[in-house]
C-alpha cells in the first residue's frame, strides 16, 4: 500500500457553508473530520472544531443542508460537532473521486481558515492515481508527501503557506534556539510585517504543531 497526503485549495463558490464561515470568522480556527458514516443520502460527520462554540451553533443552524446536529463538551476553545447533512453537488463530486476499492482515507481530515483541506490517503498506487485525476478540476490540488504510510509521521500539520514561511524564517534567525537569538520584532523586520502578526503565524503553527503531535501520541 503507498500513502499520498493531499491538499485541497477550495474556491469560495465551492466551499460547504461551514467552512466559509470557518474561513471568515476570526475566532474560529480549524475543523478536524475525524469519523463519518456516507450510507444514505444524509451521511453522519463528527467534526472537532477550534475555535467559539456559540457563533458556530448559531451558523450551523442556518444552513439549510444541515438535517441535524449536536455539539458536545470539548475542552479549552474547542468542542466537538456530530451533523447529519445532505452533501452539495460540489461535495458529492468530491466524494466520488474517492470510489475506489483500495482507498482509505486516514482520519482527521483538516479543514482550515484558509480555505483548504489537508488528509491522508493509503491504497493501491493505480487508484491513488485514479484519485487525483477524478478529483474536481476547480479545486487545487497538492500532493505534499508520497511513500509508505508511517502512522508514527502523524496527522497532517495545517498550516497556510504563510505561517510556514514565518515559521521557516523565525527557525533561520533563531528565534527557537535556546537560549534564544532572535525576537518577534527580528523576525518581523526581515517578513516585513508588524511584530503582533508575526506572533499570531507563529501561535497559530505552534497551535498545529501541538495538536499534530497529540494524534501522534493518543
Amino acid at each position: 500500500m503507498k500513502h499520498l497526503r493531499v491538499r485541497l485549495g477550495f474556491p469560495p463558490a465551492t466551499r460547504h457553508p461551514m467552512h466559509q464561515f470557518l474561513v471568515e470568522h476570526p475566532e474560529m480556527h480549524r475543523e478536524e473530520l475525524w469519523s463519518w458514516n456516507f450510507t444514505g443520502e444524509a451521511p453522519v460527520v463528527l467534526f472537532r472544531v477550534e475555535g467559539l462554540r456559540e457563533p458556530y451553533r448559531k451558523r450551523i443552524a442556518a444552513v439549510d443542508d444541515i438535517e441535524e446536529f449536536e455539539l458536545t463538551t470539548g475542552g479549552d476553545g474547542w468542542f466537538y460537532s456530530f451533523v447529519r447533512a445532505t452533501p452539495t453537488d460540489d461535495e458529492w463530486e468530491c466524494l466520488l473521486a474517492f470510489a475506489y476499492a483500495s482507498l482509505l482515507v486516514v482520519p482527521p481530515v483538516v479543514y482550515s481558515d484558509e480555505g483548504d483541506a489537508v488528509f491522508d490517503v493509503v491504497g493501491d498506487p493505480d487508484d491513488l492515481r485514479g484519485l487525483l485525476a477524478q478529483l474536481p478540476g476547480d479545486v487545487d490540488t497538492t500532493v505534499e508527501r508520497v511513500g509508505e504510510y508511517d502512522r508514527r509521521r502523524g496527522p497532517s500539520v495545517p498550516m497556510t503557506d504563510r505561517q510556514r514561511d514565518v515559521v521557516a524564517v523565525a527557525v533561520d534567525l533563531g528565534y527557537y534556539e535556546v537560549p534564544r537569538t532572535a525576537t518577534l520584532d527580528d523576525v518581523a523586520a526581515e517578513v516585513g510585517v508588524a511584530s503582533s502578526t508575526v506572533s499570531d503565524h507563529l501561535r497559530k503553527a505552534e497551535s498545529a504543531v501541538m495538536a499534530s503531535l497529540r494524534g501522534v501520541t493518543r
